[in-house]
């Protein structure tokens, strides 16, 4: 069973990224943890919470499209040996804007904007890079969801760690971990031992291959039923967590030792999510997978609304990050499963703007729903939203699993 669960994990290149990133996705909680607390702490501001994560996802939105096609025109690799090293830039500049005490807002978003744009290349060209690790595809899914479990490894440790270093000696220290942590992912890209496929060229233009993407996604109705799915949660559901900060400190009265136990709880629930996916033989039963997940990730986040102190928010939020977690890797796999090797990058820039791009809207949302009308009732309602996006999936499920498990033949 433990083989089975790790099966991914005996290709070498495989090996070197897990490892790596894995270093690195811990420093990257630690920095997304002291982001948040260091805003607010500035500003006491929960909407300019949602601003600064607006001003970190909005332009990898904007360039998701754009970046799918240099992701399926260009070496994956190359690629993301540069979004790794501008992301350590952009950590080391936050951390000597910190420790010398300079910081200001506006420093915050605007790093955060650089950051967006990284991503916007790094996420599609990572995720299509998954299969150049792994010899047979039939351990791509395996991979995946061993990728969703390192992440949420990182995010139980990483949040823990930055709750203790920033009572201890401030937000500095987080980020100039973060820059260090880049240097294993690094070096796990350069030690990497890889057969590259010839790189495709500039084919017909950029816009027309960005159409070619979309009339493919549209046209395939298991990738558009859970991307569009995905699109709606990420707005009104998965957002809830740009609230953290301002729940820890004005619901629980808790300080950063409170932040890192309520990220750390959702992290472990992910972890556990994670794990569960990557324990399965087959890929037939997503489409149920991703309802149920919703479904019961959008009740959790509704008890998370009427929670009265710590002991109850840390399980609740255990079984909100469990099903987000099967939710988003489920459809991540269903999605890589089912699309052409062609099209991959693309696929994946439209899966980043229903992830990510959404959730860029969403913190907005949350932002100013909680500045109105305070973060218990910004994410009742999210819950609520999310709950009605599920029965609304429930109802084409039929179809929608009959579409997948002809695309999997």
């Amino acid at each position: 069973m433990l083989a089975h669960t790790f099966r991914a994990l005996r290709y070498g290149n495989y090996r070197l990224f897990y490892a790596g990133q894995g270093i690195s996705l811990i420093g990257t909680w630690l920095q997304q943890t002291a982001m948040g607390w260091l805003v607010y702490k500035l500003t006491g501001s929960a909407f300019l919470l949602g601003v600064v994560g607006f001003s970190g996802q909005l332009p990898s939105f904007l360039m998701a499209p754009f970046a799918g096609v240099v992701s399926d025109r260009l070496n994956k690799h190359r690629i993301l040996l540069a979004t790794q090293t501008l992301s350590m830039l952009q950590a080391g500049l936050l951390a000597v804007l910190v420790l010398t005490g300079a910081v200001q807002a506006w420093h915050l978003i605007v790093l955060s904007v650089f950051l967006g744009l990284v991503n916007g290349f790094d996420v599609p060209a990572r995720q299509s890079f998954v299969i150049e690790m792994v010899g047979d595809r039939k351990d791509l899914p395996n991979a995946i969801a061993l990728n969703s479990a390192m992440f949420n490894a990182a995010r139980l440790v990483g949040p823990a760690i930055a709750g203790l270093l920033i009572a201890a000696i401030g937000e500095g220290m987080c980020f100039l971990l973060n820059a260090v942590s880049f240097g294993a992912v690094i070096a796990a890209l350069l030690l990497m031992k890889l057969k590259h496929a010839p790189p495709r060229g500039a084919g017909e233009g950029v816009f027309h291959e960005i159409r070619e993407g979309f009339n493919y996604v549209r046209s395939t109705r298991s990738i558009r039923s859970v991307l569009i799915l995905l699109a709606f949660v990420s707005l009104v559901g998965s957002s809830y967590a740009v609230l953290m900060p301002m729940f820890a400190k004005d619901i629980l009265l808790g300080g950063p030792k409170t932040l890192g136990y309520l990220l750390s709880a959702t992290g472990a629930g992910a972890l556990l999510g994670a794990f569960f996916l990557a324990s399965r033989k087959t890929t037939r039963s997503l489409p149920l997978f991703i309802a149920a997940a919703v479904t019961a990730g959008a009740l959790s986040l509704v008890g998370l609304s009427f929670v009265p102190n710590l002991g109850f928010t840390i399980p609740i939020l255990i079984v909100t990050g469990f099903c987000l977690m099967v939710h988003m890797a489920s459809t991540n796999t269903l999605i890589q499963t089912v699309t052409h090797d062609r099209m991959r990058g693309r696929v994946m820039s439209f899966y980043m703007m229903s992830f990510m791009g959404m959730a860029t809207f969403g913190s907005l949302l949350m932002g100013g729903l909680a500045s109105a009308l305070g973060a218990r009732w910004a994410i009742l309602l999210g819950g609520v939203a999310m709950l009605i996006s599920a029965i609304l999936f429930w109802t084409g499920l039929p179809g929608i699993r009959k579409a997948a498990e002809s695309a999997l033949r």
